[in-house]
């Protein structure tokens, strides 16, 4: 669905040509943490008021989420020291948890990532993907999604 010019929202994701940003996720719902990236990205533009690409992609998505509920944090990651066999594991069994299309998985390199710790599990830093082990998997296009993600990661504890 198209939100604004170059905001095209879809499934499991949106692409904004503005921006030059694509973001994708797969396994749980992780909506509503684009939906804080999406309002981020275009407040700047329509003021706290009405953010009408957020109003547009919650409709689309079907979600009810008021502004106030989201919560930007900066991520308390403890990188992993040794990436050792057993956290290699770990990490290829969320992969393969994850309702995905092969090739995606295929795609996602787990022992070239930086893995860290994040309060409730592993995740895995990629330059174009994030595999957190409670089964979220992010696709991006530019490093900067990366920390955007991060930001908003801790709104998925609720879900």
């Amino acid at each position: 669905m198209q939100c604004e010019e170059k905001l095209e929202v879809f499934e499991n994701g949106f692409e904004d040509g503005k921006f030059n940003l694509r973001i994708e996720y797969y396994g749980k719902d992780a909506r509503k943490l684009l939906l804080a990236i999406i309002r981020e990205l275009y407040l700047p533009d329509y003021g706290e008021d009405y953010v009408y690409p957020f109003e547009c992609a919650k409709e689309f998505w079907g979600i009810y989420m008021d502004p106030s509920e989201i919560r930007a944090e900066e991520p308390r990651l403890a990188p992993v020291k040794f990436l050792n066999q057993s956290i290699l594991n770990r990490l290829e069994k969320a992969l393969s948890e994850i309702d995905a299309p092969a090739e995606v998985k295929e795609a996602i390199e787990v022992e070239k990532a930086e893995v860290a710790k994040l309060g409730k599990g592993l995740l895995a830093l990629g330059k174009s993907f994030i595999l957190d082990e409670r089964g979220y998997l992010f696709l991006f296009n530019k490093p900067s999604a990366r920390e955007l993600i991060l930001k908003y990661l801790g709104m998925l504890d609720e879900s």
